[in-house]
């Protein structure tokens, strides 16, 4: 059976799909999050939003209630709710969005995440701006600047992706996934020099690693093939010691992980 050609696939063959290259010259494929996700995410972190709006106000009253003969603890009080109604309502997503390397509770609840372009985890500078644009994503009402940028951007992208460089993405379902990969226990005793990796490099073979049995068989090949002609200058062992290209990720993987360097 002859194996797949290693001739990259076009990027963005489709219109919920995009490929990134990262800095580690990887080609990574990720489902774009689509208006229907996006904005059931929105109404679950709204809804949280909202509850927390009327705990403070039910707080704020009852506690101006109790300071009745005393305006200046009123007048403070006031202050304070406010106070916290500016950060619930606005620095709600930026918080979670930092916090929770991308996701907020409704993202998480409807499995989908913001990262930057570059496939990298988003900077808390990043969330900051992202959802500062949501200003001007909401306008006129109800998301409708926001609604028709995701609906003219390829990548589905609202104002605030395109100032702050991210994309939102689906992450897989938990049913469709197998258990993270462990290595095999004769693997750990192979020396292919996998010290000589870095850490990002390190990280896209472990990516590639827990996440290939989702990919199709042809995507799954060429990565392989790619990440593998990466790292193999790195690596000390003879090439002609070298195994298929999975297997040889598997190795190098199985032996960083047995190193005092693994983290």
């Amino acid at each position: 059976m002859s194996l797949p050609p290693t001739t990259p696939a076009p990027p963005n063959v489709a219109a919920d799909k995009i490929s990134i290259e990262t800095p580690e010259q990887t080609l990574l494929e990720f489902a774009v999050a689509g208006i229907g996700s996006r904005f059931l995410a929105l109404a679950f972190d709204t809804l949280i939003q909202s509850v927390a709006i009327i705990l403070i106000f039910t707080a704020a009253a009852f506690l101006i209630g109790s300071l009745f003969h005393s305006s200046l603890g009123a007048t403070w009080t006031l202050a304070l709710t406010f106070l916290l109604i500016f950060i619930v309502f606005f620095g709600y997503f930026a918080i979670f969005e930092a916090v929770w390397n991308g996701q907020t509770p409704g993202k998480r609840i409807t499995r989908i995440r913001v990262i930057k372009d570059s496939g990298r985890p988003i900077t808390p500078a990043e969330s900051v701006g992202r959802n500062l644009m949501r200003i001007v994503d909401s306008l006129p009402f109800f998301y409708a600047i926001g609604i028709v940028s995701v609906l003219l951007s390829r990548q589905n992208k609202r104002l605030g992706d395109f100032v702050a460089g991210t994309i939102v993405i689906h992450e897989r379902e938990l049913q469709d996934i197998r258990p993270l990969w462990q290595p095999p226990p004769v693997a750990a005793t192979a020396k292919f020099g996998a010290e000589n990796l870095t850490a990002d490099e390190f990280a896209v073979v472990e990516a590639f690693l827990n996440r290939r049995f989702s990919l199709d068989p042809g995507v799954r090949y060429r990565m392989a093939e790619q990440i593998a002609a990466r790292i193999k200058p790195k690596l000390t062992a003879p090439p002609e010691n070298f195994p298929a290209s999975e297997r040889l990720l598997e190795a190098v993987a199985a032996e960083r992980r047995a190193s005092a360097r693994y983290i």
